[in-house]
């Protein structure tokens, strides 16, 4: 069980049976009275946020999560199924749950899934990603001094701004944190 002087950045706690995350986290002792702490919490499974303050005496209990390593297998009708590579149960995943994380989604790609009450509610992606390059314009020439950049189409649909010298068929390295092109993969 947490106390107030627990709370941080990052903190995940259960409040009215639901996961939160503390997304900020402010200390403020007014002249009289007792400490507060005010916080800005999201929800774990809507994506709500707001604001609420804590007293010194509350107390939290942790969210019930729980992160299992597992596969991406293939998207279906608008759903993302995932094995998990120790039991090889498999779960199904709304695209919206999933979020911009369907970008980076190719086959046989190692995620880790976490759970609430044995219940999927988010991924997290390798910070790192391989993908091919199905679609690219070919580069103009003399416009290099800017560094200019062109929109190439990925194998998962995703489209991005990468280096003139990128071409079609090639495989890029992605960092799945900003969605930008890090290198061409030989």
């Amino acid at each position: 069980m947490y106390e107030a002087a627990d709370l941080r950045k990052g903190l995940k706690i259960k409040i009215d049976h639901e996961p939160y995350v503390i997304v900020d986290f402010d200390f403020v002792k007014p002249g009289k009275g007792q400490a507060l702490y005010k916080c800005k919490l999201k929800n774990l499974i809507t994506g709500a946020q707001f604001d609420r303050t804590f007293r010194s005496v509350d107390r939290f209990f942790p969210a019930d999560l729980e992160e299992q390593e597992m596969e991406f297998l293939y998207k279906e009708g608008g759903h993302c199924c995932f094995m998990n590579t120790s039991t090889y149960e498999q779960i199904h995943m709304d695209e919206e749950q999933v979020g911009t994380a369907k970008n980076y989604l190719v086959n046989n790609l190692t995620v880790n899934v976490l759970l609430f009450q044995e219940r999927p509610i988010a991924i997290n992606l390798p910070i790192f990603v391989d993908l091919k390059v199905v679609q690219a314009e070919p580069g103009m020439k003399g416009d290099t001094a800017s560094g200019a950049s062109k929109p190439v189409t990925l194998e998962t649909g995703y489209v991005i701004q990468v280096p003139l010298f990128v071409e079609e068929g090639e495989t890029l390295r992605l960092d799945t944190r900003t969605g930008q092109y890090v290198s061409r993969v030989k």
